[in-house]
């Protein structure tokens, strides 16, 4: 196996689009807010976060290649790892040290931040450290905090740790901004779980489809997409939004497509892969168009 494919693929790369997204709406958030705005350190922004989706990417494909979880799993395109150690063991090392250089580079962006703009970005920082290294370990074995990390990683902390790291300042609409990929991430994860019940519940996970089943899990996804427009909504309805904000509900068609064929389908694993693709579609494309109002809505 060649050595950029023992590099890049447990960095998952194709998933740091997310990333990028979610970066995206904290500078669009800051713009609108009309803040001491820098784009250095925007870009510092986007190399921390990514350097910590990165470490998060690889220390799971290690830790679940080295539990036995990678020999078990049925691989799709959204879940059951790249693939990458099971045919080539070999690569673990360098996974591991993907994950470790990755989360230096994430500290260091952290605190160069922190320097600049004060202690008010230090917690978002270590609560995004923990959740890198106690994700694949801890998190998954706690129902609640497995549905709610993701979100929490790329949301509040990513949303609005970036508007404040490039604008100075916490606004109300990086807050309402931050609810929508927190949603939606915790409801990617969650329907991504699907396919990996059995093999999960075998090495000690305890996430909600596991201990509550599939079909109960289908609606508490459903629940949190729809959480995610409400959000929307109600950012508008309370003026932390502008009214171009509304451009994010463009995917809902397309999300309660996906919601749908979860709560018609949620034990049937082939059913649910053309809703898992769409389901990736809704999380990247509606922090983009929500950042896009908010850019439109300053000008």
């Amino acid at each position: 196996m060649s050595t950029a494919t023992r590099l890049f693929g447990p960095m998952r790369v194709p998933f740091l689009a997310l990333t990028l997204s979610c970066v995206l709406l904290g500078v669009a958030a800051a713009r609108h807010a009309d803040a001491a705005f820098a784009w250095p350190l925007a870009a510092v922004a986007l190399v921390a976060a990514l350097a910590a989706h990165v470490s998060v990417n690889a220390f799971n494909e290690y830790l679940d290649f080295r539990s036995g979880l990678d020999a078990t799993t049925r691989r799709t395109p959204f879940s059951g790892g790249s693939g990458v150690l099971p045919a080539d063991p070999a690569a673990a090392p360098f996974a591991l040290a993907t994950a470790l250089f990755a989360l230096g580079v994430t500290v260091a962006a952290g605190l160069w931040l922190v320097s600049l703009r004060g202690a008010v970005l230090l917690p978002l920082g270590l609560l995004g450290v923990a959740l890198v290294l106690g994700y694949t370990s801890w998190i998954t074995r706690s129902p609640w905090l497995c549905l709610v990390a993701p979100g929490l990683g790329f949301g509040p902390l990513m949303v609005v740790g970036t508007a404040i790291a490039v604008g100075g300042q916490y606004d109300r609409a990086a807050g309402f901004a931050a609810l929508v990929p927190f949603f939606l991430v915790n409801a990617l994860l969650l329907l991504n779980q699907f396919p990996d019940v059995e093999p999960d519940r075998a090495i000690g996970r305890r996430h909600l489809a596991i201990v509550q089943g599939r079909a109960q899990a289908a609606r508490v996804y459903a629940g949190l997409v729809a959480a995610a427009y409400v959000s929307i909504v109600a950012g508008v309805a309370l003026r932390a939004l502008p009214w171009t904000a509304l451009a994010g509900l463009a995917t809902a068609p397309l999300a309660w497509s996906a919601a749908r064929a979860a709560l018609a389908h949620p034990d049937d694993v082939d059913a649910l892969l053309p809703a898992m693709g769409r389901n990736v579609v809704v999380n990247l494309a509606t922090p983009a168009l929500l950042a896009a109002g908010l850019f439109l809505g300053r000008a």
